[in-house]
């Protein structure tokens, strides 16, 4: 049994995926498989797989369930002690496991580390180094497009980029998985969420490098499909779990930067599509469960709260 298994979800991603595996063969940590998870790519995706790297598993499902199911299909598929979830357009670094890893063995209680992502195109600008979210109810990436020098020290950040992170097998699968609900953004904000409500933290490793293209399978970084999906997931997100009094609390701010998103988008010709998306979130929060509370979480929910007024102006650092 394999300590790492490295999970990628695939989609149509040829054009990538040779570089992407190429870089796996290069790591300096070798105890890891490699799971690629196909959503019904109609281009030779697997055919390149067989190819490149025979030994991988790989998992086909019959159409495209969107990445969270990807995602889920390959978690159950490993018996690893961590799970990386990578995305398809990336190159990582030589060590890039290695650093994963054993930032999570040095540390018990982290349940995700997240990697320096550096874009694809002009790698002395930082594409993620950690996921935050604030009152706003703005889920943001920390330094993105900014000089990857300013990002060289670990941090605890709110959660992880699941496009290049590693994370305890067993805690994602006791807390519930990646939630299918959202098919793709924000899934990883929100599990991160949860794991923050039951007293865990996440790491940004900074020695963990990995160069991204951004939107490889869905395009520019600002598209329609992009900002109705987000839209929708970020309401869903904010109800799933904050409780009730904490809801209330926020109201004015959620409000608030719903109403700043609403103008930006427009501004961007996506008006239509952002109200469409919180429309369908409204739906998609009645039909969905809360994140149940629990007393005990009560001083987690407290120190989170705490971290989303802060991380309001964590967004200008």
């Amino acid at each position: 049994m394999c300590k790492v298994s490295v999970i990628i979800p695939n989609y149509n991603g040829r054009q990538f995926l040779e570089e992407c595996l190429g870089a796996l063969r290069e790591q300096t940590f070798q105890d890891f498989e490699v799971i690629l998870v196909d959503n019904g790519s109609q281009d030779d995706s697997l055919k390149l797989l067989a190819r490149v790297y025979p030994e991988a598993k790989s998992l086909r499902l019959d159409r495209n369930y969107g990445f969270c199911r990807a995602v889920n299909e390959g978690i159950r598929a490993s018996g690893a002690e961590y799970v990386i979830l990578l995305n398809n357009d990336t190159r990582v670094h030589p060590d890039f496991i290695r650093y994963l890893t054993e930032a999570m063995d040095q540390h018990p209680n982290c349940f995700s580390c997240a990697s320096h992502m550096y874009q694809m195109h002009d790698p002395s600008k930082t594409d993620d180094a950690g996921n935050f979210f604030s009152a706003l109810g703005w889920a943001y990436a920390r330094g993105k497009d900014k000089p990857v020098q300013r990002y060289q020290k670990p941090a605890r950040i709110f959660a992880a980029c699941a496009g290049a992170a590693i994370y305890r097998r067993a805690l994602v699968e006791r807390l519930g998985m990646l939630d299918e609900a959202h098919f793709a953004y924000l899934e990883d904000v929100d599990l991160g969420y949860r794991a923050r409500i039951e007293g865990y933290v996440n790491l940004f490793e900074p020695r963990a490098k990995v160069l991204h293209v951004g939107s490889g399978t869905t395009g520019a970084r600002h598209n329609a499909f992009k900002v109705q999906y987000s839209a929708r997931n970020n309401l869903y997100l904010i109800y799933k779990n904050m409780p009730i009094p904490q809801l209330i609390l926020n109201a004015p701010l959620l409000f608030l930067g719903t109403l700043i998103k609403m103008v930006f988008f427009t501004s961007k010709g996506f008006g239509k599509e952002y109200r469409e998306g919180l429309s369908m979130g409204v739906a998609l929060a009645k039909n969905g469960k809360k994140y149940p509370f629990r007393w005990k979480n009560i001083g987690n929910y407290c120190r989170i709260q705490g971290e989303l007024w802060v991380n309001i102006f964590r967004r200008f650092e």
